[in-house]
């Protein structure tokens, strides 16, 4: 068996002595399923995304598999004093915005490293808090099917259900009274994309890719609920909305 990737020497361990004592205070966090997370070498997790709390919820989860838990995070942020440090140090993979052919270049260039180092990554394939009034996942975005689709890399869907009892979606401040409100987490199979190897560039594949992917989280997040979703996923621009819920003028 491969040693834990969080035995290692590393800047997770003094995040991680503050972090997950105060987290297992606030939330019980079941994983349900987590054996499906690869123990070793690169994957691409998608979770669904309706909380700003969820990045927590789902970094414990993955850090009690025995891996380290890495986002995406703004190419921004890498540029901010400490905070880019910080990000640099664990491993924080800089989000590739533009659709170009330098975006695709930088897209290729992370995915042969997460290959070369072994290492996972948790993307949110919605971009952005979903919109969706009922809290389902939105239409996605082929960041996270890019990233797997260009190193031949599992891509693992992953739902989490509760969080909303501790931060509900735009809320200011935690609710956190009672203490270790339950969070259920539910890993999937990895989305077949056997097919698409390889095409990435021809019309219509990413787009197939993340319907998939979609798919795979809502029917996830679906046993969670123990409700069906509706037939229709929410698309921001159907309701005249751009990319952070605004109205658009």
């Amino acid at each position: 068996m491969a040693a834990s990737e969080r035995s290692r020497p590393s800047l997770f361990w003094p995040l991680a002595a503050v972090v997950v004592p105060a987290l297992s205070l606030i939330a019980k966090i079941t994983a349900v399923h987590d054996e499906k997370l690869p123990r070793q070498g690169a994957f691409v997790l998608a979770p669904n995304h309706y909380s700003e709390f969820d990045p927590l919820i789902i970094a414990l989860a993955v850090f009690r598999t025995g891996r380290l838990p890495r986002f995406m995070a703004k190419e921004s942020l890498f540029r901010i004093p400490v905070v880019g440090w910080v990000l640099k140090k664990t491993g924080m993979i800089p989000v590739a915005r533009a659709a170009s052919a330098a975006a695709a270049k930088q897209t290729m260039e992370q995915s042969d490293a997460l290959v070369k180092l072994g290492r996972g990554v948790i993307v949110y394939p919605e971009g952005t808090l979903t919109r969706d009034p009922d809290l389902w996942p939105m239409r996605g975005k082929s960041g996270a099917v890019r990233l797997a689709l260009s190193g031949d890399i599992p891509l693992i869907p992953v739902a989490q259900w509760g969080t909303q009892n501790i931060m509900g979606r735009y809320q200011k401040g935690l609710s956190l009274w009672p203490l270790r409100k339950p969070v259920r987490v539910l890993f999937g199979d990895p989305v077949d994309l056997s097919d698409l190897r390889g095409r990435a560039a021809e019309p219509g594949v990413l787009n197939e890719a993340t319907d998939r992917l979609m798919a795979a989280i809502t029917e996830l997040l679906e046993e969670l609920r123990g409700e069906k979703a509706p037939t229709a996923r929410w698309n921001p621009a159907d309701h005249g909305q751009n990319e952070t819920g605004r109205l658009e003028p």
